[in-house]
């Protein structure tokens, strides 16, 4: 980890309940399943299979990165998610506050990503050996010093939206592991999971939920 792991105290904010689904929107500092040792056992899943026994895992979102995350209450649902994962036919959208001003409007970054073993959990662009990454962003608003941005992932891959933005050029503000200097120094990373369609498993459907940027 990057700092000591000090995860906030307040429950979990449920977007929605039904027989299939637990919506949350996941704070920013807390794990979303248990870390490696005792101290890093408090995590986003735990509290929730204490609060709703049954909760089932679907995705991840990095420990600093808050915002829509969906869980599934049984194995059907589960393994109906799974796959709108894998598929790529669910839609997420980010929103993240960068360094620095971007010029264009808008682009599609595709850089394939690989992790960066000497340098572990980071992960590096690799044209050679890594798996394709694409990332759809779009600028929302310019500051005096800072750009947010519109982040749509296709795939998913591991930091793939705080590498993306370090290639760009316009790390993620707040990023403990990317950023440098008074970029790295804003309180938290700025990047919410604002919103996630998919669709409802018991053969519905699409359905949408949202988290308000708290940035």
């Amino acid at each position: 980890m990057s700092s000591a792991y000090d995860p906030p105290r307040d429950p979990p904010v449920i977007l929605h309940r039904d027989e299939n689904l637990l919506l949350v929107n996941k704070p920013a500092g807390l794990l979303s399943v248990p870390g490696k040792g005792a101290e890093l056992a408090d995590c986003l899943l735990a509290r929730l299979e204490r609060d709703y026994p049954g909760t089932l895992l679907v995705h991840r979102l990095d420990r600093d990165t808050s915002g829509v995350m969906v869980f599934a209450m049984n194995r059907m649902a589960q393994r109906h998610l799974g796959l709108q994962f894998e598929r790529r036919h669910t839609s997420k959208r980010y929103v993240a506050r960068v360094s620095g001003i971007v010029e264009a409007e808008a682009g599609l970054l595709d850089l394939p990503l690989n992790s960066d073993w000497p340098n572990r959990p980071k992960q590096m662009v690799d044209f050679e050996n890594g798996k394709p990454a694409r990332t759809h962003w779009r600028v929302l608003e310019r500051e005096a010093a800072a750009t947010r941005v519109e982040l749509r992932p296709e795939t998913g891959r591991s930091h793939q939206l705080r590498v993306h933005m370090v290639a760009l050029g316009h790390p993620i503000l707040g990023d403990p592991l990317y950023a440098e200097g008074d970029a790295q120094r804003a309180g938290r990373l700025m990047l919410h999971a604002e919103g996630l369609t998919l669709r409802n498993p018991d053969g519905g459907g699409h359905l949408t939920f949202r988290a308000q940027v708290p940035f």
